[in-house]
């Protein structure tokens, strides 16, 4: 805020810049005379003191006012029967009115990223993912009918060793490793030497 202060008096009051003021307001003017529909400059206050001036300005330029409590989701929820996309937003105190400042900006950049995607064509993965691989090319025989049926070259079947499984001990623990199974009993329980 200092570039907008000329100077301070000694009793701590301020004196306004009103060079830099004019510029900035003249700035501001251009900016709303580009829009091409003056309603679609959204103009809001949450403040009692700001919405008689959003009244007289939206009045004076034919812009769209929003005098006092800003509805969230007005720029976003697209459900909601009072939504619209304002191409210009003026707020009287930006501290104030974060509300509609954030919600429009993270609409800007939801429209930029799909914009980015857009660009990228369906041309440029086409031509990536659809080019033969340079090895299968002279193999590969185009199938016209995939429901008629495939000639599939005959393998011998082979005969695996059947065993009884039944024969096996169960174990209870699968993780363990085998253990050898004694064929006779010898000694006594008590005898682990």
């Amino acid at each position: 805020m200092e570039q907008y202060i000329y100077k301070r008096k000694s009793d701590c009051v301020y004196i306004i810049n009103m060079k830099r003021n004019w510029e900035k307001l003249l700035l501001a003017a251009h900016a709303i005379v580009a829009i091409e529909y003056p309603a679609n400059v959204s103009v809001i206050s949450s403040w009692n003191t700001g919405q008689r001036a959003v009244l007289k300005f939206a009045a004076a330029t034919g812009a769209t006012p929003n005098a006092g409590r800003f509805t969230p989701g007005t720029f976003t929820n697209q459900i909601q029967a009072a939504f619209w996309e304002p191409c210009l937003l003026v707020v009287t105190d930006p501290r104030a009115d974060h509300q509609p400042l954030t919600e429009r900006a993270e609409e800007i950049e939801k429209e930029e990223q799909a914009a980015a995607e857009k660009a990228v064509t369906k041309e440029d993965y086409l031509g990536e993912w659809t080019a033969p691989a340079p090895g299968l090319t002279a193999t590969q025989s185009e199938v016209a009918d995939w429901s008629a049926g495939m000639q599939v070259p005959s393998v011998p079947i082979q005969q695996f060793p059947i065993e009884d499984w039944s024969a096996q001990p169960a174990t209870e623990d699968w993780s363990a490793a085998p253990t050898a199974q004694a064929t006779e009993w010898v000694g006594k329980t008590t005898e682990w030497s």
